[in-house]
């Protein structure tokens, strides 16, 4: 396997400035395989390597490898099964646990032969690019309440972290979105439960493109229990949450080949996985929306520009974050308070910063 050394490194923005599709005529007819050949395709022209898994043996075989390769370490048979079944598959943690774990605890403590400790990072956060991503495709699952196959699966060091799921063109977007309810109810917590691993959700029928996050177990069984209390009502598990992606212009990328040049850019879904998720005090995990993202961003560096051109607690350093009602202005200032980076320049140039929120009121 080839290793690189980072020469130099960029703090590029995670959402396009402003994208313009290429012309391309509109297919009269693609099936859901062509879909999802042309989707893979793709991918891997961008970096990403596939692989031809479709068993949890060989799933779990390739998450050994790669936790091995991230960490510089060889797992001995002993010390992978422990810590396979204590720290990654263990039996009393669901999706609650595993999106702590992914988001707040990514660092898990190897229990090695010879009594001595050692730090496993399933995520490097600080150096993205040293995650390795993977794609999977038509994966079975069989020991959940009905064999299912999931269409198409992002593995981040072996972890299922992102889960698309396609449908041919003409078939509302909606369906996926079905698919994905019957997969979390009836097979992603079967046997090793790594499915329950995944973080964001993408929907697809080729024209349409969207995205959201996974919601814990707790909500999804408080909605269940509900029952018709809750069809009237937008919940964070309704098909009105999921979000569409945009360009910095809040142009939105709709089309699955334009979504996959942008979206799955290795350095756009590898910030959004790291550092714009949050799980929230109430055991739920929310993903950023492109116009959120890109107001931290900005924050930033303006933040960052007006110290290194020393005009911190100047007029000339100060600006302003336009959000509307509903658009999410708390978790925008949520994240920017808690991101390592933003938290440590806010600390120390609060002042030469003005920030103000404005609400646009019908």
């Amino acid at each position: 396997m080839t290793t690189y050394n980072i020469v130099a490194s960029t703090e590029e923005s995670t959402v396009v400035a402003e994208y313009s599709p290429p012309y391309r005529t509109a297919a009269e007819y693609q099936s859901e395989a062509d879909l999802e050949r042309e989707f893979i395709g793709l991918l891997s022209g961008q970096g990403y390597e596939y692989l031809a898994i479709t068993s949890e043996s060989a799933l779990i075989e390739n998450l050994r490898l790669q936790l091995e390769t991230l960490n510089g370490i060889a797992f001995s048979g002993d010390e992978w099964e422990r810590f396979f079944n204590e720290c990654i598959a263990s039996q009393s943690e669901g999706i609650v646990e595993k999106a702590r774990k992914i988001q707040d605890d990514h660092v898990q403590i190897l229990k090695r032969d010879d009594g001595s400790t050692k730090n496993i990072y399933l995520l490097d956060k600080k150096n993205i690019h040293n995650n390795r991503l993977q794609v999977i495709n038509q994966y079975t699952e069989s020991g959940g309440a009905h064999e299912t196959r999931f269409d198409v699966s992002i593995l981040v060091n072996g972890l299922p972290l992102v889960h698309i799921e396609l449908k041919r063109r003409g078939v509302a977007i909606r369906e996926a979105f079905n698919q994905i309810k019957r997969y979390q109810r009836d097979s992603f917590w079967a046997a090793s439960g790594l499915y329950e691993y995944i973080q964001i959700f993408v929907i697809s029928n080729g024209t349409n493109t969207k995205y959201y996050s996974n919601t814990t177990r707790n909500a999804h069984i408080k909605e269940q229990s509900e029952g018709e209390r809750r069809k009237s009502k937008k919940t964070s598990n309704s098909f009105e949450f999921t979000s569409y992606w945009a360009d910095g212009n809040n142009r939105v990328i709709a089309d699955l080949v334009d979504f996959t040049k942008t979206f799955f850019a290795k350095h756009t879904i590898l910030n959004i996985l790291t550092r714009y998720c949050v799980f929230t005090s109430e055991e739920l995990l929310l993903v950023m929306r492109p116009y959120q993202i890109a107001a931290t961003e900005q924050i930033l560096r303006r933040v960052m520009v007006s110290t290194n051109y020393k005009k911190t607690g100047a007029t000339d350093a100060g600006g302003y974050i336009w959000h509307t009602t509903g658009s999410g202005k708390t978790l925008t200032s949520f994240k920017l308070l808690n991101w390592r980076q933003g938290l440590k320049l806010l600390k120390r140039f609060y002042l030469s910063l003005t920030v103000k929120t404005l609400t646009i009121r019908p």
